[in-house]
């Protein structure tokens, strides 16, 4: 599975008094692109979460390039960084309309038993959909 794209337009409330995106809500627009990166692969996170799973962020980092304004429209480039295994990792390009890049990121996340709180592999169910 490679690159995801997810578009989306910024909402009033995401932005201060000069329009622009708090820098903040950037972390939310990644976890959008990761889950819909998810999604496109046949898995949910409701469903690892069923199933035991949980996924949460262990590194995150943000270079921002240019600002987003209200009412842009995002999209939200998505990409596996390398074959899971304990961790999963995304690099992330986020461009408004025009195709300017406005950041770049990447985040790494754990895979954890949700009843022991202890790191765990990459499902099997998964590793088998990506090309690896």
């Amino acid at each position: 599975m490679g690159l995801n794209l997810h578009s989306f337009r910024v909402r009033y409330s995401e932005t201060d008094q000069m329009g622009v995106v708090y820098h903040g809500n950037y972390a939310q627009y990644l976890e959008m692109g990761r889950v819909e990166w998810l999604r496109a692969l046949g898995v949910t996170y409701k469903s690892m979460e069923d199933n035991g799973i949980m996924l949460p962020v262990i590194s995150l980092h943000i270079d921002y390039k240019k600002s987003a304004l209200y009412d842009d429209l995002i999209t939200v480039e998505t990409q596996l960084k390398n074959k899971p295994m304990v961790k999963i990792e995304f690099d992330y390009k986020v461009l408004n309309e025009s195709k300017e890049l406005l950041a770049t990121a990447n985040t790494v996340l754990a895979f954890m038993d949700k009843n022991t709180g202890k790191p765990i592999k990459c499902p099997d169910y998964i590793l088998e959909k990506l090309d690896f």
